[in-house]
Protein backbone atom coordinates (compact mmCIF):
# COMPACT_ATOMS: atom_id res chain seq x y z
CA UNK A 1 0.00 0.00 0.00
CA UNK A 2 1.59 3.29 -1.30
CA UNK A 3 0.86 5.79 1.52
CA UNK A 4 2.13 10.04 0.81
CA UNK A 5 4.03 10.70 3.89
CA UNK A 6 4.38 14.27 4.89
CA UNK A 7 6.70 15.63 7.76
CA UNK A 8 5.52 19.08 9.68
CA UNK A 9 5.21 21.76 10.30
CA UNK A 10 4.58 23.93 7.28
CA UNK A 11 2.84 21.20 5.34
CA UNK A 12 -0.91 20.51 4.58
CA UNK A 13 -2.48 17.50 4.02
CA UNK A 14 -3.64 16.62 0.12
CA UNK A 15 -6.78 18.33 -0.23
CA UNK A 16 -9.91 15.47 -0.16
CA UNK A 17 -12.58 13.96 -3.02
CA UNK A 18 -16.13 13.13 -2.30
CA UNK A 19 -14.80 9.22 -1.51
CA UNK A 20 -12.03 11.06 1.29
CA UNK A 21 -12.36 12.14 4.57
CA UNK A 22 -8.99 14.01 6.47
CA UNK A 23 -8.81 13.93 10.64
CA UNK A 24 -6.55 15.91 12.62
CA UNK A 25 -6.36 15.23 16.31
CA UNK A 26 -4.81 16.68 18.78
CA UNK A 27 -4.20 16.91 22.45
CA UNK A 28 -3.60 21.20 22.96
CA UNK A 29 -3.04 21.27 26.64
CA UNK A 30 -5.71 22.56 29.16
CA UNK A 31 -4.96 25.87 30.31
CA UNK A 32 -6.70 27.78 28.12
CA UNK A 33 -7.58 31.39 28.11
CA UNK A 34 -8.65 31.30 31.98
CA UNK A 35 -9.44 27.84 33.23
CA UNK A 36 -5.85 27.30 34.91
CA UNK A 37 -3.10 29.47 35.88
CA UNK A 38 -0.23 26.86 35.91
CA UNK A 39 0.79 26.54 31.84
CA UNK A 40 4.00 28.01 32.33
CA UNK A 41 5.18 25.52 34.59
CA UNK A 42 5.50 23.16 31.68
CA UNK A 43 7.67 25.03 30.02
CA UNK A 44 11.72 25.52 30.85
CA UNK A 45 11.78 28.54 33.43
CA UNK A 46 14.02 29.59 30.35
CA UNK A 47 11.22 30.72 28.08
CA UNK A 48 10.19 34.21 27.25
CA UNK A 49 7.64 34.63 29.46
CA UNK A 50 5.25 35.46 26.47
CA UNK A 51 5.99 32.15 25.24
CA UNK A 52 3.01 30.59 27.72
CA UNK A 53 0.31 32.79 27.22
CA UNK A 54 -2.84 31.78 25.73
CA UNK A 55 -2.04 34.70 23.39
CA UNK A 56 1.10 32.93 21.90
CA UNK A 57 -0.20 29.67 22.16
CA UNK A 58 -3.34 30.79 20.02
CA UNK A 59 -1.42 31.52 17.17
CA UNK A 60 0.71 28.83 17.27
CA UNK A 61 -2.31 26.04 17.30
CA UNK A 62 -4.17 28.56 14.67
CA UNK A 63 -1.54 28.72 11.74
CA UNK A 64 -0.86 24.79 12.76
CA UNK A 65 -4.33 24.21 12.48
CA UNK A 66 -5.25 26.52 8.98
CA UNK A 67 -2.06 24.44 7.55
CA UNK A 68 -2.71 20.97 7.96
CA UNK A 69 -6.63 22.09 6.77
CA UNK A 70 -8.35 18.84 7.37
CA UNK A 71 -12.02 18.24 7.06
CA UNK A 72 -12.14 17.32 10.47
CA UNK A 73 -10.53 18.68 13.13
CA UNK A 74 -10.83 16.91 16.69
CA UNK A 75 -9.47 18.42 19.36
CA UNK A 76 -8.84 17.34 23.81
CA UNK A 77 -8.27 19.37 26.80
CA UNK A 78 -11.16 22.55 25.66
CA UNK A 79 -11.95 24.42 29.18
CA UNK A 80 -15.91 25.01 28.41
CA UNK A 81 -15.48 27.84 30.40
CA UNK A 82 -14.03 30.24 27.60
CA UNK A 83 -14.53 27.93 24.50
CA UNK A 84 -16.61 30.31 22.37
CA UNK A 85 -13.36 32.99 22.59
CA UNK A 86 -10.50 30.42 22.55
CA UNK A 87 -11.80 29.35 19.81
CA UNK A 88 -13.51 31.70 17.25
CA UNK A 89 -10.56 31.23 14.82
CA UNK A 90 -11.78 27.87 14.05
CA UNK A 91 -14.46 29.54 12.23
CA UNK A 92 -12.29 32.19 10.72
CA UNK A 93 -9.98 28.72 9.43
CA UNK A 94 -13.78 27.26 8.02
CA UNK A 95 -14.34 25.16 10.60
CA UNK A 96 -18.23 26.58 10.81
CA UNK A 97 -19.19 23.36 12.52
CA UNK A 98 -18.78 21.78 16.14
CA UNK A 99 -19.70 19.69 19.00
CA UNK A 100 -18.54 20.08 22.03
CA UNK A 101 -18.47 17.41 24.69
CA UNK A 102 -20.97 17.96 27.55
CA UNK A 103 -19.82 17.25 30.63
CA UNK A 104 -16.10 17.84 32.24
CA UNK A 105 -13.26 19.99 32.78
CA UNK A 106 -11.02 18.43 30.11
CA UNK A 107 -13.30 18.24 27.34
CA UNK A 108 -12.75 17.23 23.53
CA UNK A 109 -14.72 18.92 20.84
CA UNK A 110 -15.27 17.92 17.01
CA UNK A 111 -14.59 20.60 14.04
CA UNK A 112 -15.84 20.01 10.54
CA UNK A 113 -16.02 22.51 7.81
CA UNK A 114 -19.45 22.60 6.48
CA UNK A 115 -18.32 23.48 3.13
CA UNK A 116 -16.56 19.78 3.27
CA UNK A 117 -18.89 17.59 5.61
CA UNK A 118 -22.93 17.61 6.46
CA UNK A 119 -23.20 16.16 9.52
CA UNK A 120 -26.08 13.20 9.29
CA UNK A 121 -26.70 12.68 13.12
CA UNK A 122 -26.92 14.05 16.15
CA UNK A 123 -24.02 13.39 18.12
CA UNK A 124 -23.75 10.86 21.03
CA UNK A 125 -21.74 11.78 23.91
CA UNK A 126 -19.87 8.37 25.80
CA UNK A 127 -17.36 8.19 28.44
CA UNK A 128 -15.27 10.73 27.43
CA UNK A 129 -15.56 10.09 23.91
CA UNK A 130 -17.25 12.38 21.26
CA UNK A 131 -19.21 10.24 18.09
CA UNK A 132 -20.18 12.19 14.92
CA UNK A 133 -21.49 11.17 11.63
CA UNK A 134 -20.68 12.47 8.76
CA UNK A 135 -21.31 12.62 4.70
CA UNK A 136 -18.70 14.33 2.60
CA UNK A 137 -20.55 17.07 0.35
CA UNK A 138 -19.98 17.05 -3.65
CA UNK A 139 -18.84 20.02 -5.52
CA UNK A 140 -20.76 20.95 -8.48
CA UNK A 141 -19.57 23.22 -11.52
CA UNK A 142 -19.03 27.12 -11.03
CA UNK A 143 -22.61 27.58 -12.39
CA UNK A 144 -24.27 25.66 -10.18
CA UNK A 145 -26.11 28.09 -7.30
CA UNK A 146 -25.41 25.04 -4.53
CA UNK A 147 -21.81 24.92 -4.30
CA UNK A 148 -21.77 22.02 -1.90
CA UNK A 149 -25.03 19.73 -2.70
CA UNK A 150 -25.23 16.04 -1.82
CA UNK A 151 -24.43 13.80 -4.68
CA UNK A 152 -26.88 11.94 -6.28
CA UNK A 153 -27.86 8.46 -5.29
CA UNK A 154 -25.63 6.70 -7.45
CA UNK A 155 -23.00 7.96 -6.46
CA UNK A 156 -23.94 8.79 -2.72
CA UNK A 157 -20.89 9.13 0.10
CA UNK A 158 -20.39 6.83 2.49
CA UNK A 159 -21.09 8.00 6.10
CA UNK A 160 -18.00 8.46 8.11
CA UNK A 161 -18.01 7.91 11.86
CA UNK A 162 -15.23 10.12 13.81
CA UNK A 163 -14.87 9.03 17.66
CA UNK A 164 -12.99 11.67 19.30
CA UNK A 165 -11.27 10.38 22.56
CA UNK A 166 -9.82 11.21 25.38
CA UNK A 167 -9.27 8.54 27.33
CA UNK A 168 -8.86 8.75 31.54
CA UNK A 169 -5.36 8.89 32.84
CA UNK A 170 -3.34 7.39 35.63
CA UNK A 171 -3.63 4.09 36.66
CA UNK A 172 -6.85 3.47 34.74
CA UNK A 173 -6.09 0.83 32.66
CA UNK A 174 -9.31 -0.95 32.91
CA UNK A 175 -11.36 2.27 32.36
CA UNK A 176 -9.66 3.18 29.34
CA UNK A 177 -10.25 -0.38 27.82
CA UNK A 178 -14.05 0.37 28.77
CA UNK A 179 -13.81 3.65 27.44
CA UNK A 180 -12.91 2.13 24.28
CA UNK A 181 -15.12 -0.95 23.34
CA UNK A 182 -17.68 1.70 24.96
CA UNK A 183 -17.26 4.19 22.00
CA UNK A 184 -17.21 1.32 19.57
CA UNK A 185 -20.11 -0.21 19.98
CA UNK A 186 -21.53 3.46 20.33
CA UNK A 187 -20.49 3.81 16.91
CA UNK A 188 -21.96 0.70 15.88
CA UNK A 189 -25.15 1.63 17.85
CA UNK A 190 -25.19 4.80 15.64
CA UNK A 191 -24.94 2.90 11.99
CA UNK A 192 -27.31 0.37 12.94
CA UNK A 193 -29.39 3.33 13.19
CA UNK A 194 -28.26 5.18 9.68
CA UNK A 195 -29.46 1.64 8.25
CA UNK A 196 -25.84 0.40 7.50
CA UNK A 197 -24.96 -2.49 5.43
CA UNK A 198 -22.73 -4.72 7.80
CA UNK A 199 -21.56 -2.23 9.93
CA UNK A 200 -19.41 -4.62 11.75
CA UNK A 201 -17.51 -5.31 8.33
CA UNK A 202 -18.18 -1.98 6.00
CA UNK A 203 -18.33 0.78 8.43
CA UNK A 204 -16.45 3.67 7.61
CA UNK A 205 -15.15 3.94 11.22
CA UNK A 206 -12.14 6.58 12.60
CA UNK A 207 -11.28 6.14 16.24
CA UNK A 208 -8.40 8.95 17.34
CA UNK A 209 -7.31 11.00 20.00
CA UNK A 210 -5.28 11.03 23.60
CA UNK A 211 -5.25 7.34 24.81
CA UNK A 212 -3.38 8.05 27.35
CA UNK A 213 -1.24 4.91 26.75
CA UNK A 214 1.61 3.04 24.86
CA UNK A 215 1.25 0.19 22.52
CA UNK A 216 1.16 -2.49 26.12
CA UNK A 217 -2.00 -0.33 27.14
CA UNK A 218 -5.38 -2.50 26.95
CA UNK A 219 -6.98 0.04 25.14
CA UNK A 220 -4.33 -0.10 22.38
CA UNK A 221 -4.16 -4.02 22.41
CA UNK A 222 -8.15 -4.09 22.22
CA UNK A 223 -7.59 -2.32 18.92
CA UNK A 224 -4.76 -3.39 17.51
CA UNK A 225 -5.59 -7.26 18.16
CA UNK A 226 -9.25 -7.54 18.62
CA UNK A 227 -9.93 -8.96 21.94
CA UNK A 228 -7.86 -8.23 25.62
CA UNK A 229 -8.06 -11.22 28.54
CA UNK A 230 -7.62 -11.22 32.18
CA UNK A 231 -3.52 -11.91 31.13
CA UNK A 232 -2.85 -8.60 30.13
CA UNK A 233 -1.82 -6.16 32.95
CA UNK A 234 -1.63 -2.36 33.11
CA UNK A 235 0.25 -0.54 35.80
CA UNK A 236 0.19 -4.00 37.07
CA UNK A 237 -3.49 -4.85 37.02
CA UNK A 238 -5.19 -6.83 34.62
CA UNK A 239 -7.59 -4.66 32.78
CA UNK A 240 -10.27 -6.75 32.28
CA UNK A 241 -11.62 -10.12 34.59
CA UNK A 242 -12.75 -11.95 31.16
CA UNK A 243 -11.79 -11.63 28.22
CA UNK A 244 -13.63 -8.96 26.13
CA UNK A 245 -13.34 -8.98 22.27
CA UNK A 246 -13.91 -5.83 19.37
CA UNK A 247 -17.36 -5.83 18.05
CA UNK A 248 -15.95 -5.64 14.45
CA UNK A 249 -15.08 -7.91 11.72
CA UNK A 250 -11.55 -7.37 12.24
CA UNK A 251 -9.07 -5.23 14.24
CA UNK A 252 -8.52 -1.94 13.68
CA UNK A 253 -5.02 -0.42 12.14
CA UNK A 254 -2.93 2.12 13.29
CA UNK A 255 -2.70 5.02 10.17
CA UNK A 256 0.95 6.03 11.38
CA UNK A 257 2.36 2.18 10.90
CA UNK A 258 0.54 2.49 7.20
CA UNK A 259 4.42 4.51 6.63
CA UNK A 260 6.74 1.50 5.83
CA UNK A 261 9.56 3.77 5.58
CA UNK A 262 9.81 4.78 9.43
CA UNK A 263 8.48 3.24 13.03
CA UNK A 264 5.64 5.86 14.23
CA UNK A 265 7.21 9.05 15.64
CA UNK A 266 6.05 9.42 19.36
CA UNK A 267 3.58 12.25 19.79
CA UNK A 268 4.89 13.08 23.33
CA UNK A 269 8.30 14.30 23.77
CA UNK A 270 8.41 15.74 27.14
CA UNK A 271 11.74 16.08 29.44
CA UNK A 272 12.45 12.88 31.41
CA UNK A 273 11.88 13.90 34.72
CA UNK A 274 10.91 10.46 36.95
CA UNK A 275 14.48 9.33 36.84
CA UNK A 276 15.58 12.38 38.75
CA UNK A 277 12.57 12.86 41.26
CA UNK A 278 11.63 9.03 42.52
CA UNK A 279 13.54 6.72 44.18
CA UNK A 280 12.28 4.14 41.82
CA UNK A 281 10.64 5.26 38.39
CA UNK A 282 6.76 4.73 38.91
CA UNK A 283 3.42 5.29 38.29
CA UNK A 284 2.45 3.01 41.29
CA UNK A 285 3.22 4.77 44.42
CA UNK A 286 5.93 6.95 43.40
CA UNK A 287 8.79 8.24 46.26
CA UNK A 288 10.80 11.34 46.42
CA UNK A 289 14.69 10.03 45.94
CA UNK A 290 17.48 10.66 48.50
CA UNK A 291 18.68 13.02 46.16
CA UNK A 292 15.53 14.88 45.63
CA UNK A 293 15.10 14.81 49.74
CA UNK A 294 18.30 16.46 50.08
CA UNK A 295 17.72 19.32 47.08
CA UNK A 296 14.44 20.05 49.09
CA UNK A 297 16.25 20.26 52.26
CA UNK A 298 19.05 21.92 51.15
CA UNK A 299 15.73 25.19 49.67
CA UNK A 300 14.14 24.87 53.01
CA UNK A 301 17.10 25.73 54.67
CA UNK A 302 18.17 28.85 52.62
CA UNK A 303 13.85 29.58 53.28
CA UNK A 304 13.13 29.32 56.72
CA UNK A 305 14.10 32.57 58.87
CA UNK A 306 12.23 31.48 62.08
CA UNK A 307 12.99 30.32 65.10
CA UNK A 308 14.74 26.31 65.39
CA UNK A 309 14.82 27.15 61.63
CA UNK A 310 10.98 26.83 60.69
CA UNK A 311 9.21 28.63 58.13
CA UNK A 312 7.14 31.15 59.35
CA UNK A 313 3.81 32.25 57.51
CA UNK A 314 6.04 35.02 55.87
CA UNK A 315 8.72 32.53 54.45
CA UNK A 316 5.69 30.37 53.46
CA UNK A 317 4.34 33.20 51.39
CA UNK A 318 7.55 34.40 49.97
CA UNK A 319 8.22 30.58 48.15
CA UNK A 320 4.57 30.53 47.37
CA UNK A 321 5.04 33.82 45.37
CA UNK A 322 8.04 32.66 43.93
CA UNK A 323 6.69 29.31 42.51
CA UNK A 324 3.10 30.43 41.76
CA UNK A 325 3.03 33.72 41.78
CA UNK A 326 -0.19 34.20 43.81
CA UNK A 327 -0.79 33.51 47.15
CA UNK A 328 -4.25 31.12 47.72
CA UNK A 329 -3.88 28.98 44.23
CA UNK A 330 -2.42 25.83 43.65
CA UNK A 331 -2.20 22.55 45.66
CA UNK A 332 1.53 23.74 47.23
CA UNK A 333 -0.81 26.45 49.46
CA UNK A 334 -3.37 24.24 50.20
CA UNK A 335 -1.26 21.27 51.63
CA UNK A 336 1.50 23.86 53.14
CA UNK A 337 -1.20 25.07 55.11
CA UNK A 338 -2.85 21.86 56.45
CA UNK A 339 0.98 20.74 57.52
CA UNK A 340 1.01 23.94 59.42
CA UNK A 341 -2.10 23.21 61.32
CA UNK A 342 -5.19 24.99 59.43
CA UNK A 343 -8.57 22.86 60.18
CA UNK A 344 -11.64 23.37 57.60
CA UNK A 345 -14.43 24.37 60.40
CA UNK A 346 -16.91 22.36 57.75
CA UNK A 347 -14.67 19.23 56.26
CA UNK A 348 -18.17 17.72 55.27
CA UNK A 349 -18.88 20.34 52.17
CA UNK A 350 -17.97 19.91 48.84
CA UNK A 351 -14.35 20.08 47.80
CA UNK A 352 -15.03 23.16 45.63
CA UNK A 353 -15.95 24.91 49.08
CA UNK A 354 -13.49 23.61 51.09
CA UNK A 355 -10.56 24.62 49.17
CA UNK A 356 -11.44 28.33 49.17
CA UNK A 357 -11.81 28.80 53.07
CA UNK A 358 -8.00 27.58 53.07
CA UNK A 359 -5.91 29.72 54.85
CA UNK A 360 -2.32 29.99 56.33
CA UNK A 361 -2.43 30.26 59.96
CA UNK A 362 -0.98 33.35 61.23
CA UNK A 363 0.92 31.84 63.78
CA UNK A 364 1.82 28.55 61.96
CA UNK A 365 4.86 26.71 61.23
CA UNK A 366 5.94 24.40 58.30
CA UNK A 367 8.97 22.09 59.24
CA UNK A 368 10.95 20.47 56.75
CA UNK A 369 8.87 17.31 56.90
CA UNK A 370 6.13 19.20 56.24
CA UNK A 371 7.49 20.66 53.30
CA UNK A 372 8.88 18.00 51.49
CA UNK A 373 5.18 16.00 52.02
CA UNK A 374 4.11 18.90 50.14
CA UNK A 375 6.28 18.52 47.01
CA UNK A 376 5.61 14.40 47.91
CA UNK A 377 2.12 14.98 47.27
CA UNK A 378 2.84 16.83 44.40
CA UNK A 379 4.50 13.71 43.05
CA UNK A 380 2.17 11.47 43.98
CA UNK A 381 -0.73 13.32 41.36
CA UNK A 382 1.72 13.24 38.50
CA UNK A 383 2.68 16.93 38.14
CA UNK A 384 6.33 16.02 37.68
CA UNK A 385 6.42 19.48 35.27
CA UNK A 386 5.70 21.48 38.74
CA UNK A 387 8.59 20.09 40.67
CA UNK A 388 11.39 20.21 38.04
CA UNK A 389 9.83 24.53 37.39
CA UNK A 390 9.84 25.12 40.81
CA UNK A 391 13.37 23.58 41.00
CA UNK A 392 14.76 25.81 38.51
CA UNK A 393 13.03 28.81 40.61
CA UNK A 394 14.14 27.79 43.67
CA UNK A 395 17.87 28.12 42.33
CA UNK A 396 18.89 24.07 42.54
CA UNK A 397 17.65 22.93 39.09
CA UNK A 398 17.19 18.46 38.54
CA UNK A 399 20.04 17.43 36.46
CA UNK A 400 19.28 17.24 32.53
CA UNK A 401 18.24 13.53 32.15
CA UNK A 402 17.45 14.05 28.46
CA UNK A 403 13.61 13.41 26.82
CA UNK A 404 11.22 11.14 27.27
CA UNK A 405 8.92 10.18 24.76
CA UNK A 406 5.97 7.87 23.92
CA UNK A 407 3.06 7.79 21.80
CA UNK A 408 -0.11 8.52 23.40
CA UNK A 409 -2.14 9.75 20.23
CA UNK A 410 -3.63 7.95 17.15
CA UNK A 411 -5.88 7.63 14.71
CA UNK A 412 -7.07 3.93 13.95
CA UNK A 413 -9.27 2.93 10.98
CA UNK A 414 -11.35 0.21 9.55
CA UNK A 415 -9.12 -1.56 6.62
CA UNK A 416 -11.99 -3.49 5.36
CA UNK A 417 -13.65 -0.07 4.41
CA UNK A 418 -10.62 2.44 4.75
CA UNK A 419 -7.36 3.05 3.64
CA UNK A 420 -5.21 5.62 4.18
CA UNK A 421 -3.72 8.03 1.30
CA UNK A 422 -1.28 10.74 3.21
CA UNK A 423 -0.09 10.50 6.82
CA UNK A 424 1.31 13.63 8.55
CA UNK A 425 4.14 13.35 10.74
CA UNK A 426 4.61 16.30 13.15
CA UNK A 427 8.53 15.87 15.09
CA UNK A 428 10.20 17.92 17.94
CA UNK A 429 13.98 17.48 18.87
CA UNK A 430 12.72 19.33 22.21
CA UNK A 431 10.75 19.22 25.25
CA UNK A 432 7.26 19.89 24.54
CA UNK A 433 5.58 22.67 24.67
CA UNK A 434 8.41 25.48 24.18
CA UNK A 435 8.63 28.28 21.56
CA UNK A 436 7.40 26.10 18.34
CA UNK A 437 5.23 23.72 20.01
CA UNK A 438 2.17 25.25 22.11
CA UNK A 439 1.43 21.61 23.85
CA UNK A 440 2.88 18.52 25.22
CA UNK A 441 1.56 16.66 22.54
CA UNK A 442 1.70 16.58 18.86
CA UNK A 443 -0.97 16.58 16.10
CA UNK A 444 -1.35 13.79 13.90
CA UNK A 445 -3.16 14.22 10.51
CA UNK A 446 -4.08 11.34 8.09
CA UNK A 447 -5.73 11.74 4.46
CA UNK A 448 -8.09 8.45 4.21
CA UNK A 449 -10.10 7.24 1.22
CA UNK A 450 -13.45 4.83 1.10
CA UNK A 451 -12.37 1.06 -0.64
CA UNK A 452 -15.84 0.41 -0.94
CA UNK A 453 -16.78 3.70 -2.83
CA UNK A 454 -13.34 3.36 -4.71
CA UNK A 455 -15.04 -0.25 -6.35
CA UNK A 456 -18.27 1.30 -7.23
Amino acid sequence: MLVDHLIGPGVSLPSSSINQLSVLTWNILLPNSQDGWWTYKMYSSKVDPEVPTWKYRQSLLRNRIGTINADVVCLQEISPTSFEDDFAFMTELGYDGYELFKKGRFRPVTFWKTSECRLVTPAVHKDRCLITAFEKRTRFSATDKDMTKVGPLHSQPPFWYVANCHLQAGQQGSRRMRQTLEAIKGVLTLAKKQKEDKPDEKLHLVICGDFNGGPEAGAIRLMEDGFVDETLLEDGEPVTSGRKELPLSQPLFDASASVDSREPPPTLVVAELMSTIMEEPTYTNPILSFAMKERLERIYRRLATGKDGLMTKGDVEKWLLQINREIGRGDEYRNAAVAMGFLDPNPDDSWDERKKRVKLPEEGTLTLEGFIDVYQKELSAGKFWGIAHDMDLLQDPLPDAGIFTSRFDRIYYNGVAIQPVAVLDSLSDDPCPNGTEPSDHLPVAVSLRSKIMACK
